[in-house]
């Protein structure tokens, strides 16, 4: 069984079975042997972005997005003290987002595949699949 951890972006376009989705990203995230996993940091991400009137999600709410995770058999992987002190513990260079440097930590920390359009997570070496 493979773990994978689904980026905010990609976890919203998963959730929503939006074309966005690349053909190997969904052939992974749809694959039955696949632990399909979302940072609890990606729902933080989420909800500020809703406030500040930069996200609208098709579900209409945080909690009926959340719903639709569980109803896809996607587990909230909540963020550990060892995650926090990855991110430290991560290059410093020009990628500063404070949730990407939180889900390069916790991939790094638990030797998961990352699902992501973003190829800024290519410098901490995690292993991405888009």
């Amino acid at each position: 069984m493979s773990q994978v951890l689904i980026d905010t972006q990609a976890l919203i376009w998963f959730a929503e079975n939006a074309p966005a989705l690349s053909a190997a990203a969904r052939a992974l995230v749809d694959d039955p042997n696949t632990v399909r996993l979302a940072s609890s940091a990606s729902l933080w991400e989420m909800a500020i972005k809703i406030r500040l009137g930069k996200l609208t999600l098709r579900s209409g709410s945080l909690r009926r997005f959340a719903i639709m995770l569980r109803d896809h058999d996607v587990e909230v992987l909540d963020v550990s003290t060892n995650d926090a002190i990855g991110v430290g513990d991560l290059p410093t260079g020009e990628h500063k987002d404070p949730f990407d440097r939180l889900l390069a930590a916790q991939c790094l920390g638990r030797r998961l595949t990352l699902v992501s359009i973003d190829t800024a997570f290519d410098a901490y070496g995690v292993r991405r699949v888009w």
